[in-house]
């Protein structure tokens, strides 16, 4: 099993298409949508957490691309300036994964990166902006 994080960017004309179906149903791909900017008539973004074989995932890609989908694989997650840090725990608040939290016996922030899935809730409500959201495809810092 393979799990990668992809962004897909719809044309308007896929808008009443049932892509996100077609790809659990006929690739056996396990998704898990992370974020979604999706509106009638209008182009559409998706972020989401895709497993399944390397094969499967493969013809996945294939078909998107045929479909006239963009499709790209990312890494993303978010940076922590532990110098501009105040250790104030607005983030871990907002923090669904826990990725962020605060060490019980110094109040310090501690940052997870392997449990982050990007959702860029800690970016916002950082008040010294700490925390910033990036985005990487094939090395190459896409956002951030």
């Amino acid at each position: 099993m393979q799990k990668i994080k992809a962004f897909l960017r719809f044309p308007q004309e896929h808008f009443s298409k049932p892509i996100t179906y077609r790809l659990v149903k006929e690739y056996n791909l396990m998704i898990n949508i992370l974020r979604a900017e999706v509106a009638a008539n209008k182009a559409g973004e998706l972020i989401m957490d895709i497993e399944g074989s390397e094969q499967d995932i493969a013809k996945a890609i294939d078909f998107t691309a045929h479909e006239g989908i963009e499709f790209r694989i990312l890494k993303s997650g978010i940076t922590l300036d532990e110098e501009r840090c105040v250790h104030c725990g607005a983030c871990t608040s907002v923090c669904p994964s826990g990725a962020l939290t605060l060490r019980r016996d110094d109040w310090s922030l501690v940052f997870a990166p392997e449990k982050c899935f990007a959702c860029e809730l800690c970016v916002k409500s950082c008040p010294v902006r700490a925390i910033a959201a990036v985005m990487h495809l094939n090395g190459t810092v896409l956002a951030g």
